[in-house]
This record gives structure tokens, C-alpha cells and sequence, in this order.
């Protein structure tokens, strides 16, 4: 459920403090943070902030398009190493349906007798 209208965007108090006091004196360094509930405002946009995902922090500069948005969107907290399948060795093969016409032939010839054993 989103956040009421009349309550406005949720902004730590401390961070919000800090871009003010940035943005007064003109710098612009990389400000760490564990907040990645509060969300991007305006005053935000052309700061780096160094984002916590539970593990390390992940550097975020702030554009136009991000206003309005949470700052751990931009922090994945999971790292993705792909979908298991399909080796490269098997892709070298060729597609699944192509194979070399000499093997169906010589296929039932070499299909072993089983263990009737006569």
C-alpha cells in the first residue's frame, strides 16, 4: 500500500539534513547510507549515495528519473548467477533435432541384448 499524500514522502531526517547542508556549500562527495526506505527527492538529483544492500555499499548517482523512487531500488540485494540448463559444451553440438546421419542406423545395431541372457 503506498504512503498517504498528507504524510508526504518518507526521508531520513539525518540524510535529508546532509543533502541540505551539501548542497549549500556547492560539494558534491559520496554519502553512505543504510536508509533505502527514503525516498529520492529533488534536492537529491547529482549526489552519489553509497547504498548498504545488507552486505557491502553500492554507489547510486541520482538522476531526473529517479525522483520519487526508494534509494534500495537502486541496490540490488541479491546477486543473480543465471539459470542452470543448457552447458556451452551442448550448444557447440548443434540444435537438439540435428544429428549425423549415420548415427540412427547404427543405433539398433549396437543396442545391447539385456539380461534375458540367451
Amino acid at each position: 500500500m503506498a504512503r498517504s499524500i498528507k504524510k508526504g514522502p518518507f526521508v531520513q531526517e539525518a540524510l535529508l539534513k546532509r543533502v541540505r547542508a551539501m548542497n549549500k556549500a556547492n560539494e558534491k562527495k559520496v554519502m553512505k547510507t543504510w536508509s533505502r526506505a527514503s525516498t529520492v527527492t529533488p534536492e537529491f538529483v547529482g549526489h552519489t549515495f553509497a547504498v548498504h544492500n545488507g552486505n557491502k555499499f553500492i554507489p547510486v548517482y541520482v538522476t531526473e528519473n529517479m525522483v520519487g523512487h526508494r534509494l534500495g531500488e537502486f541496490s540490488p540485494t541479491r546477486l543473480f548467477k543465471g539459470h542452470t540448463g543448457v552447458k556451452a559444451a551442448d550448444k557447440k553440438a548443434g540444435p537438439a533435432g540435428a544429428a549425423p546421419a549415420a548415427a540412427p542406423a547404427a543405433a539398433p545395431a549396437a543396442a545391447p541384448a539385456g539380461k534375458g541372457g540367451k
